[in-house]
């Protein structure tokens, strides 16, 4: 009798620890594939840094040279008009950028989205 006990006693026991053992598998996974994520989300976040800040500053340069060229060339005839339209064109410009950056930032995919489906996926099959 005190072998059957201990054999019913072992069933649930090795039961409950193979469904630890699963939970802490996903678990383990699941930390695991957040981790790349947040390494890749970290290195496109920084690439994406250096060059905005690069593109920058080479299209702040192109428009300082092209502004005196621009002024350079009316500067005898129509001095007044060159600055206002140079003006009126940043302007412009800068008000299409912001628009654009804030679209850009409102408008992205959701980071981690890879974790968060495989989450749905373990919820869709462990709960009936």
């Amino acid at each position: 009798m005190s072998i059957g006990e201990s054999g019913s006693s072992t069933g649930p026991s090795s039961t409950s620890r193979r469904l630890g053992a699963a939970v802490l598998g996903l678990l383990h996974s699941h930390v695991e594939l957040f981790g790349i994520e947040l390494q890749e989300q970290k290195a496109r976040t920084v690439s994406l840094l250096l060059f905005a800040g690069l593109a920058l500053v080479f299209a702040l340069l192109l428009l300082v040279g092209l502004s005196a060229l621009v002024m350079i060339l009316v500067w005898d005839t129509y001095r007044l008009i060159g600055i206002i339209s140079l003006c009126a064109f940043y302007t412009l410009a800068a008000a299409f950028c912001g628009l654009r950056l804030k679209a850009a930032i409102f408008d992205e995919s959701t980071p981690f989205h890879a974790t968060l489906e495989e989450l749905a996926n373990d919820r869709e099959r462990l709960l009936p």
